[in-house]
């Protein structure tokens, strides 16, 4: 279960009582104000709070003009022009505060972005759920033999069937054991901070994580690319719907320059002027590694289909 009922109590009560307030309001974002999203098995996202928005952006990169009788397609524009020319500092001024539900070894790649405020839920106080991320059969892979990183073929049939069946005996069979270390019939257990270094790296753990939109964004870029791990990817395709309600004209913006753009090195772009030029340009004449090589096969493919 993604929330507990605790934490869905508290939720319909603060849904229940709303504020007027004088600061700016984001009418996409207050949509979305503790409600959690669903992602994977047992995760979820929601917004606890955030402040500013796309008037917010273009107010500080303004400084002293203010909003004065500049158009909203004044304001689209000059965000645009913001994020086609990597400004950062007024995004900075918008910023948002999430509460994630997400299993430990998402939870150790994602905090590799460190330009964020992060709280966790601590194993030293409380006792973790038994709830484990285990992947639906489709999303079960074998490693790549051209990515260290990534995943080739799907997993098929005995095999697919056998890897789960692991999957869950260990799960919880670590978790009887957490269990039994922490609880002995009556008799003082083992410390909690000691008893959760047997848990594995699928179990589910809980943070606060606030960042600014800037930051957001780069993450957003990483983390939502089509190369990065599925399973903190689809906590960044939440996050992004949350984003396109919240400042929608920064995050057309980012579709466009960020997500959808691609980045040439020098040497890919000496290529395209050589091949656009009619010159045959080969792995042998190009100037660049192997890999780089098919990484620029691989973008020219996907930009001339």
């Amino acid at each position: 279960m993604p929330l507990t009922p605790d934490q869905q109590a508290e939720i319909d009560e603060l849904r229940a009582a709303p504020r007027s307030t004088l600061r700016a309001v984001s009418e996409g974002m207050e949509a979305h104000l503790y409600k959690a999203i669903p992602v994977l098995d047992h995760g979820f996202v929601r917004v606890v709070d955030y402040m500013g928005d796309d008037a917010a952006i273009t107010q500080a990169a303004r400084v002293s003009y203010g909003k004065g009788t500049k158009s909203v397609q004044n304001d689209e524009g000059l965000i645009r022009y913001l994020m086609r020319h990597w400004h950062s500092t007024p995004f900075e001024m918008c910023e948002a505060k999430f509460h994630v539900k997400l299993p430990v070894f998402v939870a150790r790649q994602w905090i590799r972005h460190r330009t964020a405020n992060v709280n966790e839920y601590s194993a030293r106080y409380s006792i973790l759920d038994r709830e484990f991320y285990i992947p639906a059969a489709e999303d079960l892979a074998a490693q790549s033999a051209v990515n260290n990183q990534g995943r080739g073929e799907v997993l098929q049939g005995e095999e697919a069937a056998r890897v789960l069946d692991l999957l869950r005996q260990d799960s919880m069979r670590a978790y009887d054991h957490y269990e039994e270390m922490i609880s002995q019939d009556g008799q003082q257990g083992l410390a909690r901070e000691l008893a959760r270094m047997n848990l594995p790296a699928n179990i589910y753990t809980q943070w606060y994580w606030k960042v600014d939109l800037h930051n957001l964004l780069h993450f957003l870029r990483l983390r939502a690319d089509a190369h990065a791990q599925y399973e903190i990817r689809v906590y960044a395709d939440a996050i992004c719907k949350v984003v396109a309600d919240w400042v929608p004209f920064a995050y057309k913006a980012f579709e466009d320059y960020r997500l959808g753009s691609v980045t040439l090195s020098a040497q890919m772009v000496d290529c395209v002027k050589r091949m656009l030029a009619g010159e045959e340009v080969t792995e042998e004449t190009c100037g660049m590694s192997k890999r780089e090589w098919r990484e620029f096969r691989e973008l020219w493919a996907q930009t001339t289909s």
